[in-house]
């Protein structure tokens, strides 16, 4: 008699996609978005803050599903969360990959250890590959101040050096070499606006077990992570409507005096004026703004702002913040 053996399950392949705060992370994702409209693909979002500004700036396609964590970092206190919503994800739908973007705070071994120390999700989930996200301008500075920074670099499968076209070759050679010092075996690519072809870190198969295990013998440890005490963030928001000038001439003044203690601040406005959300960015002292979507018709208008850095005042922050709303 001919025994028939079951068809193995397929897995589905997880990518997480790790950087420092600024490097450019949200923008990869909506790009391997774009161009991957004919797949089934998940998202899960990871932010060090009160209010999720990348979720709410993540494509929407109808092929999409999209998950927020703003309530903890991936690699502390919101791992059980994690291992549910991929149990979870993997019940509800058939799906082409799971797009995973940490925080830019995140230590990445124990979101990898996640994968291998479940058994609900070893059948059903295989993790593909890490892409770091790093900033070619900020570099140096992220690694110097951030132990998680050091810890993204040197775990990754696959380098995004991002930002080129805003350094010069001199100074590009200067951070590829700092990237070789610590991850001498990763694969290295120069993006501009965190485009790449998906085909080069989308099922690459580039995570090894052993490989890591070497970088971090404990990651597959239940090890507890702690983030710098004195690293936080805080969200302000509005309902009245933002004069963008006023915005950007405090913000500037802001960026000037706090230097390296202002990490990241990202925001999404309702703006007097314009008839899209506003987008705002910073990175240390580089900031930018642009035009995003309309607002829907039923969507309520708001303006939410997130700042992350070291020993900040909230308190002084608000104030400034509120003297750029338009009185009503």
């Amino acid at each position: 008699m001919i025994m028939s053996q079951a068809k193995p399950q397929k897995r589905i392949p997880a990518t997480v996609v790790t950087g420092f705060l600024g490097s450019g992370k949200t923008t990869l994702i909506n790009y391997l978005l774009k161009e991957q409209r004919d797949k089934k693909v998940a998202v899960i979002v990871n932010e060090f803050g009160e209010i999720g500004i990348d979720g709410q700036i993540v494509v929407e396609e109808d092929n999409e599903q999209l998950v927020e964590f703003n309530n903890g970092c991936l690699c502390c206190t919101v791992r059980d969360d994690l291992v549910k919503t991929l149990i979870s994800l993997t019940q509800r739908t058939e799906l082409d990959a799971i797009l995973i973007e940490t925080t830019g705070l995140a230590d990445p071994a124990p979101v990898a250890s996640t994968f291998f120390v479940s058994d609900e999700i070893k059948p059903s989930i295989k993790l593909d590959a890490f892409i770091t996200v790093v900033d070619a301008c900020n570099l140096e500075r992220s690694l110097a101040g951030s132990h998680e920074a050091q810890e993204q670099v040197a775990f990754a499968d696959v380098i995004l050096i991002n930002k080129t076209d805003l350094v010069d070759a001199e100074e590009l050679a200067s951070v590829e070499q700092k990237l070789r010092s610590l991850n001498p075996l990763a694969k290295i690519h120069h993006t501009q606006n965190s485009v790449i072809d998906p085909a080069l870190i989308l099922g690459v198969g580039a995570f090894e077990l052993a490989a890591k295990l070497e970088v971090d013998p404990t990651f597959l440890e239940d090890l507890d992570h702690e983030h710098d005490a004195e690293v936080g963030s805080f969200a302000l928001s509005s309902e009245q409507p933002i004069d963008i000038n006023k915005f950007m001439i405090w913000m500037n003044d802001v960026a000037m005096e706090k230097g390296e203690d202002l990490y990241r601040t990202k925001g999404l406005f309702y703006a007097r004026g314009f008839s899209e959300r506003v987008l705002f960015q910073s990175v240390r002292m580089l900031t930018s703004m642009s035009r995003d979507r309309q607002w829907k018709p039923d969507e309520a208008k708001r303006s939410d702002f997130v700042v992350i850095g070291r020993n900040l005042n909230r308190d002084e922050f608000s104030e400034g913040f509120h003297k750029c709303v338009v009185a009503g």
